[in-house]
């Protein structure tokens, strides 16, 4: 029995030691092979990792655009804040390019069309409506000059025409008696002088002229005066005579009143010129200059063009319509034309750079800043209100040779406008396939079917007139 135990017992301990020596020989050989591939594998993972840093820094450098607006870039992706599209991606290298190109089948179906940018002088056309009134210079009152009772008024009613110095008014005036007894008492005195005193007679004929002139202050005419010294009949009653022929617009008093100095009888128009007054609006007052000439047509006479100067623009705005008035002066001689008719008005302004407005005809003369008609070729004085002509250069013209250049322009058509940005699509030269470019650009004011251009882009430069908005989907 003990020999079978320790039998037994020497069995179970050689089998322990077998698996020990296994264990050691897989541990020693996994080892070796980790010694063996320490280098490859270092290696391998040196490489991922670069890898992964390449990868990260091109991720890094991706700029994200939207395909419908260029203008948007950001950093990592998401949706374009303005159309919600998903941005794709745009290289480092690509920024302030939007490029796209089509087939020419593809073009053809989007009926792409294209304009050079060029530079010429554009005809900016504002469009104004408005009303004829009265030439507030062409109107008069006809008052009493002295305080009486109008015994006779000639003219019964408004609305007649009436001619210079045609009788109006008739009269009667106890203060008109007593001038006239001062002037027959200093005639007397005049005609019976009998002395040799220069002073004395000179003396006596001042009193007859002051008393000549205090009739004709009142109203009396010269012929009227010298009857009276003639007769030697004083007159009780006055005529009063239009001063301007016109036609009668208003009729302050009647027959039988008793009027005081100053007080307005009738009041008459000359109707032979008139006022036209415009609504401009705020846009269009860069183009618009004094001494413009302006065309315009009524409802009553359609077809037929009239035509007046520019004679005032309002320096102040009105802060409810946002409007600028501008007065024209026009010609009425066969009085077609009638106050508070409704009128439609263009002015046309031929537009250099900068703004300014050309017209030969304006540009080197001299005008009068009151009366716009009055135009001569070189400095003097008004011929009517005799105030000093002043450089039509100073009213914002200029002539075609004296402009540097004209403006550069693209055609209306070709601006995309979205909000603050102007975009258009610029033809890529010397392309396979048709390649468009979307750039943004700055602009001037719109002159027409045209706009003019401050910055980006250059003149020969072929832009999409037509399709662009095709391009932009």
């Amino acid at each position: 029995m003990v020999i079978n135990m320790a039998g037994k017992k020497t069995k179970y301990v050689l089998s322990g030691l077998k698996t020990t020596f296994f264990v050691v020989l897989i541990i020693a050989a996994f080892s070796l092979g980790l010694m063996l591939r320490g280098p490859a594998a270092t290696s391998g993972t040196t490489e991922n990792n670069e890898n992964n840093v390449q990868s990260k820094a091109e991720e890094e450098q991706t700029i994200w655009t939207c395909s419908m607006h260029p203008q948007i870039r950001q950093t990592k992706p998401g949706k374009c804040p303005i159309c919600f599209m998903d941005l794709i991606p745009l290289k480092e290298s690509n920024i302030g390019e939007s490029k796209i190109e089509f087939s020419e089948a593809a073009k053809k179906l989007m009926q792409i069309e294209t304009s050079p940018v060029e530079r010429k002088f554009v005809t900016a056309k504002i469009r104004m409506v408005g009303k004829i009134d009265y030439d507030e210079t062409r109107l008069k009152n006809i008052s009493a000059w002295v305080p009486g009772r109008i015994d006779r008024l000639y003219v019964d009613y408004t609305g007649i025409q009436v001619r210079k110095d045609d009788h109006m008014v008739y009269l009667y005036s106890p203060e008109l008696l007593s001038a006239q007894a001062e002037l027959l008492q200093a005639a007397k005195a005049a005609e019976n002088i009998n002395t040799d005193s220069e002073l004395i007679t000179n003396s006596t004929r001042a009193t007859l002229e002051a008393a000549r002139e205090k009739l004709r202050l009142l109203g009396l005419k010269s012929e009227q005066i010298a009857d009276i010294e003639k007769t030697g009949k004083p007159v009780d009653h006055i005529t009063i005579y239009a001063p301007i022929g016109g036609v009668v617009i208003e009729k302050h008093a009647a027959e039988g009143m008793y009027v005081q100095t100053g007080m307005k009888i009738y009041t008459i128009a000359d109707l032979s010129q008139l006022w036209v007054k415009l609504d401009a609006y705020e846009s269009d007052m860069m183009w618009i200059r004094y001494g413009q000439n302006v065309e315009f047509t009524t409802e009553a006479y359609p077809g037929e063009v009239f035509k007046g100067q520019i004679s005032f623009i309002d320096p102040v705005l009105n802060d409810k319509t946002h409007t600028i008035k501008l007065r024209v002066n026009v010609k009425n001689p066969d009085g077609k034309l009638k106050p508070e008719m409704f009128v439609r008005a263009v002015v046309s302004s031929q537009i250099a750079q900068s703004g300014m407005v050309m017209d030969e005809q304006m540009a080197g003369k001299w005008i009068c800043p009151m009366h716009p008609d009055i135009v001569k070729d070189a400095a003097g004085t008004c011929d009517i209100c005799g105030m000093d002509l002043v450089p039509a250069e100073s009213l914002g013209y200029v002539k075609a040779a004296s402009a540097e250049k004209a403006p550069l322009v693209v055609p209306a058509s070709a601006v995309l406008l979205t909000g603050k940005r102007a975009i258009v699509y610029v033809q890529v030269p010397d392309t396979e396939k048709p390649t468009y470019e979307g750039r943004q650009i700055v602009l001037g004011p719109r002159a027409g079917d045209y706009y003019l251009v401050e910055s980006g882009l250059n003149e020969g430069e072929i832009v999409v007139t037509n399709g662009n908005f095709k391009i932009d989907s």
